[in-house]
């Protein structure tokens, strides 16, 4: 057997393949550096777009919507008016009333003229106890001097019931003493119409400082 002629040819055919391949590459290179793959996508055919369309239903004419039933609204509460019965007027109780009414007031009674007596004092009743009163030693010996207003409640039976001050004399040693003198005094007392009342005695005694 000669081997060596078996693998010449084997070779060969690998050599062959070999330049084949090459071969093609650069054909195919040169074909994309040609144009020619550009001109083969444009003559493929562009993809068709499909829209799918909506099939529009004819309107269909729907019924009107039934009229609402309308209740008119109830009549408004009227409340019936309260019947008062009045009683018929008493013909002779007016008839007077209206006679008072127009008559003139009578005229008031004239004043009652009421006699009054003041209440007065009593000396001859009292010659002992109802004396003028004394000058105080301080006060004379101070100079104080003024006249003292005093004023002595009478009772019903002509005693000195209370005392007041109405104005000083500007010192309470002088105005002590005239109260203390003519409360020792005894008084006639004082009447209205003739009947005994209390009533208010006003006496003003003025202090001079003896010399």
């Amino acid at each position: 057997m000669n081997f060596g002629t078996d693998g010449g040819a084997h070779n060969q055919n690998r050599v062959a393949g070999l330049v084949f391949v090459i071969g093609l590459h650069v054909l195919l290179i040169w074909g994309l550096m040609s144009g020619l793959a550009r001109k083969a996508v444009e003559l493929l055919p562009s993809p068709i777009e499909t829209k799918i369309i909506e099939d529009i239903a004819p309107p269909v004419d729907e019924p009107p919507p039934p009229t609402p039933e309308f209740e008119p609204p109830p009549p408004p509460f009227i409340p019936p008016p309260d019947i008062v019965i009045a009683s018929p007027p008493q013909a002779t109780t007016a008839i007077r009333q209206t006679t008072q009414i127009l008559a003139p007031p009578a005229p008031p009674p004239p004043p009652k003229r009421v006699a009054r007596v003041a209440p007065r004092i009593d000396l001859a009743g009292s010659p002992r106890a109802c004396r003028e009163p004394e000058y105080p030693s301080a006060s004379e010996r101070l100079g104080e001097q003024g006249t003292s207003a005093i004023s002595l409640l009478i009772g019903e039976d002509g005693k000195v019931r209370d005392t007041r001050v109405d104005a000083s004399s500007g010192h309470d040693r002088l105005d002590t003493a005239a109260v203390r003198a003519f409360s020792r005094c005894k008084f006639f007392v004082g009447t209205i119409d003739g009947k005994p009342e209390a009533s208010w005695f006003s006496i003003r005694y003025k202090w001079v400082v003896p010399q």
